[in-house]
């Protein structure tokens, strides 16, 4: 369910619009819902069944964020597959850092990042590293400015 300011499709144009999702695999879908949604406020959109069984979900975060979650047993394994991380924004990283914790999760220190963009670090319970970040006016992201990494 897309928000209702964001057009669907464009006539007569081609381009990427944003990210429409990120797919990981897990061994509990209890455990993964728990993270997602209870941990960091997401919620849980829809579910993917066969035979009636759940195998999957899709997970809503704000401005149409979604996560892609599937069994690792009911997809296809790829070994050459491979997803470093994938980073989420918030509008507040103190609050989300606190809330983490508060679920029992051991997030990073929250630091400012190369970008200019605050940031923390966490293990979802799939061992996926996750990254939040706060953009700030002097975000790279918004600046466009080449980014000397300091790691």
């Amino acid at each position: 369910m897309l928000s209702p300011h964001r057009p669907r499709w464009h006539a007569g144009t081609m381009s990427i619009l944003s990210l429409a999702h990120a797919c990981i695999k897990t061994t509990s879908l209890e455990q993964t819902a728990s993270f997602y949604c209870d941990a960091l406020g997401m919620k849980k959109l829809f579910e993917f069944t066969r035979a009636g069984k759940p195998i999957g979900m899709y997970l809503k975060g704000e401005n149409d964020s979604f996560i892609e979650v599937f069994l690792a047993s009911e997809v296809a394994s790829i070994d050459s597959r491979c997803l470093n991380h994938f980073c989420l924004e918030t509008d507040d990283i103190k609050a989300l850092h606190e809330r983490v914790a508060d679920n029992g999760y051991k997030p990073g220190d929250i630091k400012m990042g190369s970008d200019n963009s605050w940031q923390f670090w966490v293990k979802d319970p799939n061992g996926m590293d996750l990254e939040f970040h706060q953009y700030t006016p002097e975000s790279a992201q918004f600046t466009g400015e080449n980014v000397e990494v300091d790691w």
